[in-house]
Order: C-alpha cells, then sequence, then structure tokens
C-alpha cells in the first residue's frame, strides 16, 4: 500500500510540472500569437518579420528548439534554467502556430465589414475587439482546438532537458520497478486532459453560437 501510494505521489509530481508548462505555454502564447497574427497585417516590414518568424519556428522540431535554448544560450554566456529553457521554448513555438491559426481567420472575414466600421469612425482597435476577433476565433475554434490538445501531448518533450515531468517519472518507475502500469496511468491522464480540452471548447464554441443567434433574432 505505501508503495501505490509513493507512486501515485510520485507521478502527480510529475503531472503538476506537465500542467503547470502547458497552463504557462497557452496563457501566454495564444495572446501573443493573436497580437503578432494583427502585426503580421500592420505593414510590410512586420508582414516580412512575422513570416520569416513562424517559418523558423514552425519549420523545426520543438525537440530541436529545447535542446538550442538549453545549450545554446549558455554557449554566449546566458544563464538557464531548465524549466525557463521549456516556458521559453514552448511559447515562442506554440505562439508561431497560433499565430498562423489567427491569421487565417483574420484573412477569412470579410474586408467590407472593416472597412464599413472604419468609416463610421471606430478605431482600429475596437474593430479588431469587437468585429474582427470574435469572427476569427469562432471560425478558428476546431483548429484551435486541435492545437491545444497537441500541446499537452508535446509537454512530455521536456524529459529530453532533464525536466520530472510526468513521462519521466514513469520512465523511473518502469525502469527501477519492471512494471508497465505508469504507462497506462500516463495514458489515463493525456487522455482524460484531451476530453477536458475537448469539453472546454465545445462550451466555448457553443457560447459563440448562442451570441451569434441572439444578435441576429
Amino acid at each position: 500500500m505505501d508503495y501505490l501510494i509513493q507512486t501515485a505521489e510520485y507521478l502527480m509530481d510529475g503531472a503538476v510540472v506537465s500542467l503547470k508548462i502547458f497552463l504557462v505555454t497557452l496563457l501566454i502564447s495564444f495572446p501573443l500569437g493573436i497580437l503578432v497574427s494583427i502585426l503580421y497585417r500592420s505593414n510590410p516590414f512586420f508582414k516580412r518579420v512575422v513570416s520569416f518568424y513562424t517559418w523558423l519556428f514552425r519549420g523545426t522540431p520543438l525537440m530541436l528548439q529545447l535542446f538550442f535554448f538549453m545549450f545554446g544560450l549558455p554557449a554566449i554566456g546566458i544563464p538557464v534554467d531548465r524549466m525557463m529553457v521549456a516556458y521559453l521554448a514552448f511559447i515562442i513555438n506554440y505562439a508561431a502556430y497560433f499565430t498562423e491559426i489567427m491569421r487565417s481567420g483574420i484573412e477569412s472575414i470579410p474586408k467590407d465589414q472593416e472597412e464599413s466600421a472604419a468609416v463610421m469612425g471606430a478605431s482600429r482597435m475596437t474593430i479588431y475587439r469587437y468585429i474582427i476577433m470574435p469572427q476569427a476565433i469562432r471560425k478558428e475554434v476546431p483548429t484551435i482546438t486541435n492545437e491545444v490538445i497537441t500541446l499537452i501531448k508535446d509537454t512530455a518533450l521536456v524529459t529530453v532537458i532533464a525536466i520530472s515531468d510526468l513521462l519521466r517519472n514513469v520512465k523511473e518507475i518502469v525502469s527501477r520497478d519492471f512494471t508497465l502500469s505508469p504507462f497506462v496511468l500516463a495514458a489515463i491522464f493525456y487522455l482524460l486532459a484531451s476530453y477536458l480540452i475537448i469539453l472546454f471548447f465545445r462550451w466555448i464554441e457553443n457560447r459563440f453560437d448562442f451570441i451569434e443567434n441572439a444578435s441576429e433574432a
């Protein structure tokens, strides 16, 4: 019994680390992706910068980026902490993906809506806040959902830089005790997290539908 309790606590410690990386990444990278997608449309210079940024971080593996920040930054004299490396790599990587998702959503909105609001005197911030972004997010909810599910699974990559996340703790127990049950528990954790993410975004989608139907009525 004591063994089971100790094993569960150890796996829970790893799950907490995984959830921290997931939540910090999502809460920063998604708003950052929205901001960068707006900058993309602001002028040709930002368009080129953002295009290069998304091409670079979407075109290289997240694991490679983790290694780069972990070993590359100290090589140029910048001290790093393993958790900060994880946050930095995940935020920059996922902000690039969310930028492309939101850019696609924004560009799917008819331009005449933006032009009509501008003619009526609405500021650029007001147009984005009340007209463009709600519609863009609504259109991209399925894609955003898939990306967030990918994020919770990608947190397992931090094991390559020796962070004691859920997967690393699972591997340690399996190697030590020659049991496969921790793999089952890890699978349940990721499946449950994915299911909760789907429920959450379904609720958001239903809220958007409710607001849209109410406005039409």
